[in-house]
């Protein structure tokens, strides 16, 4: 899933794009989209954007005398799993472009597309950042720091840090491979209770007799955990391309893999937290870990960038697997016992038998049927038969 730096890196890509562009006309939105349409026309707007945590904002603003007289629209989008920005030729619109903003003539028609393969994206054309998200880790850090140091009363931070980590009420930005490689930097064990590992950090003071100069280079070698939510996101934007992931491009996904250190890396050991999301560290993975779980074995970088998109895919749709399990838990009673190697089947007569043979559950090769059976008989069938429940 696209982590803060890679919404970072979204926005740039969108304002570099869109540098100089005029777009006109209506927002597109395709067919198969749930999210709502955008209610925008003009004939002549510019588009920009913004990034905050795991949301982007995209800002449409008409130009001086466009029609018709329009206000600016913004939309937040949150980009789900596979959610990305594209600009291409207008007719030539990718697979699973699911907002297109077209560009005015007489220039060639481009199409600046919100590109989303498993649809799992989110627009919202009220233009304000999701409510409860706390200040961005990369933009806000005295906000973020601040937020997270006065909130440690939170039961969230009885939690393991591992999980705590992915709460975006405080820490807002930081997903799976960053908690990952943020927690390995300290040699702090990902189970170990957050409180205990932050609670240390409120009577952390520098010396006053230090300079501004010498503070600073002090916080860059010994950074703490906070610090290290600000820096660590901010050596990935650093890396540039257009974000994470094999389908950005074999070149951007080679430089990420190589600044990894922990996450997906051969050596290191990894569970899965109480949320199903696997952890990858090293050493005692800490008091608070799952009983019983298991290292996964090290797959290829790939393979585990689509499992943890798996793996994702499964929570967001938690509730139906629910339903689905219940449902194969406890049939409705009044449908009759399967046999064992048959599909389900409409008619709930009992199946007929083979001619050259009795073998339980086997049709009759000569279509013919049974006369029927008295209730006595009946009865007495279904008596040892076990229970549908």
């Amino acid at each position: 899933m696209p982590e803060g730096p890679e919404l970072h890196l979204a926005s740039h890509f969108v304002n570099e794009a869109c540098k100089g562009l005029v777009f006109g006309g209506c927002v597109e939105k395709s067919s198969v989209s749930r999210n709502p349409e955008v209610p925008f026309e003009s004939s002549a707007y510019q588009i920009s954007a913004l990034a905050r945590g795991k949301e982007l904002r995209l800002t449409l603003n008409p130009l001086p005398g466009a029609q018709p007289p329009q206000k600016p629209l913004s939309l937040v989008f949150r980009f789900g799993m596979t959610g990305s920005f594209q600009l291409v030729p207008a007719d030539a619109l990718p697979p699973h472009a699911h907002l297109r903003f077209y560009t005015a003539p007489p220039a060639p028609g481009l199409a600046l597309c919100f590109v989303d393969i498993r649809r799992f994206g989110h627009w919202d054309s009220a233009g304000e950042w999701q409510a409860g998200r706390g200040p961005c880790v990369l933009l806000e850090y005295e906000r973020f720091r601040e937020n997270v140091l006065r909130n440690l009363s939170d039961k969230a931070f009885d939690r393991p840090i591992c999980e705590a980590l992915l709460d975006q009420r405080f820490f807002n930005g930081i997903g799976n491979y960053l908690r990952a490689e943020i927690l390995y930097r300290l040699k702090i064990p990902p189970f170990e209770k957050a409180r205990t590992v932050l609670e240390a950090l409120q009577h952390c003071r520098l010396s006053p007799e230090l300079t501004l100069s010498q503070k600073i280079k002090a916080k860059l070698q010994n950074p703490d955990l906070l610090e290290l939510c600000h820096l660590v996101p901010k050596e990935v934007v650093q890396l540039g391309g257009k974000g994470y992931g094999p389908e950005r491009g074999e070149e951007d996904f080679a430089a990420f893999r190589a600044w990894l250190r922990c996450y997906g890396v051969p050596g290191m050991s990894s569970l899965r937290d109480r949320q199903g999301r696997t952890i990858w560290f090293q050493g005692d993975p800490g008091p608070l870990a799952p009983k019983g779980g298991r290292s996964r074995t090290k797959k290829s970088q790939k393979a585990q960038l689509d499992a943890e998109d798996r793996k994702e895919d499964r929570t967001l749709s938690s509730k139906s697997i629910s339903r689905t399990r219940k449902a194969r838990k406890h049939p409705p009673k009044n449908k009759a016992q399967q046999p064992e190697g048959t599909s389900l089947q409409q008619n709930l007569e009992p199946p007929t038998a083979s001619k050259t043979g009795k073998r339980r559950g086997r049709q009759a090769t000569t279509g013919r049927r049974r006369p029927p059976k008295s209730k006595t008989d009946t009865r007495t069938r279904e008596a040892g038969r076990p229970s549908a429940s």
